[in-house]
């Protein structure tokens, strides 16, 4: 659902996008039916496409908010992804003065990257590729300056956005001017796109490890203990209380980190003056007691079952 119209050469490098994104819910083989349709051509304006959808039963979401080109370095760099069910595909170009680069991305994994010295590229659903092709033909005049480039790929995409809902009205262009001959464009673009891809793949990694935790966090709160019997009186001193935790419960801090597994000793607090060796601690109505008279108990951990 996008639409990254660049030019690179000697002059430099002019990027255009729209800033589309569409999702969808419902049915696969409507949605299939839907996309078809899309593609094609056969939807021509926003209204359309929500009334079709909902035909089809789909929900759909449209925004015009994603940044699809943005600058690196001395380069542009436009993206259009697709998100399948474990990762997610990345088309990217990166353009400067006499250079670019095309790269396909799995996740963070490179699975192709080719050269280039100069041309016009497009990225995007074949319907809204052949209509901008054309308008490229009957507008494109490469003798203008790099910002009357950039003026007639925004009146493109502004053309192309009345003919299909998968390419939005509302359009970044940047652009790009360093001093580079092909050779200097080609080692600057390696450099760029290596350390872009290493900041891709520290950020999935950090995005991996912040789901992990919270899966972990979720799964830990899903066994806090509201309920049952916690485990029994084995040393009182003062008011302070050590009590032994039964087979099925264990006791851990606020980053979930384990302080006392089934059997271990975790050490409670008490106002009562009747405490007894061997008195049950349980939960009730949601508060930590003593069994046998409800004396209110304090502790500092995190009660939960195994």
């Amino acid at each position: 659902m996008s639409l990254i119209i660049a030019y690179v050469g000697k002059k430099g490098c002019v990027m255009a996008s729209d800033k589309r994104k569409i999702g969808y819910f419902g049915d696969k083989e409507n949605l299939a039916t839907l996309e078809k349709e899309l593609y094609d051509g056969k939807i021509d304006n926003d209204d359309d496409f929500l009334k079709r959808a909902a035909e089809l039963g789909i929900s759909v979401k449209i925004t015009d908010d994603a940044n699809k080109i943005k600058i690196i370095g001395n380069a542009i760099r436009g993206e259009v992804s697709t998100k399948g069910t474990f990762e997610t595909r990345r088309r990217r170009i990166y353009g400067t003065t006499n250079g670019y680069q095309i790269v396909e991305l799995l996740g963070s994994d490179t699975e192709s990257r080719k050269a280039g010295e100069s041309g016009v590229i497009i990225f995007g659903n074949d319907y809204a590729k052949r209509t901008a092709e054309t308008l490229i033909k009957r507008k494109w005049k490469s003798s203008q300056s790099l910002r009357y480039m950039g003026e007639i790929f925004q009146s493109i995409l502004e053309e192309v956005a009345s003919k299909t809902p998968t390419v939005g009205n509302k359009i970044d262009v940047l652009m790009q001017q360093p001093k580079f001959d092909k050779s200097e464009a080609q080692r600057h673009l390696n450099v760029t796109i290596d350390h872009d891809i290493k900041v891709l793949t520290k950020f999935r990694q950090e995005l991996t490890e912040k789901l992990v935790q919270q899966n972990i966090e979720i799964e830990m709160a899903n066994k806090i203990l509201n309920k049952g019997d916690i485990g029994r009186v084995v040393q009182i001193d003062g008011d302070m209380l050590f009590v032994q935790l039964n087979d099925k419960t264990q006791a851990v801090d606020a980053n979930w980190k384990q302080l006392a597994a089934p059997g271990q000793n975790v050490l409670m607090f008490t106002d009562s003056d009747n405490v007894k060796i061997g008195d049950k601690v349980v939960i009730e109505n949601e508060d930590l007691c003593l069994k046998k008279d409800k004396s209110s108990l304090r502790c500092d951990i995190i009660l939960c079952s195994l």
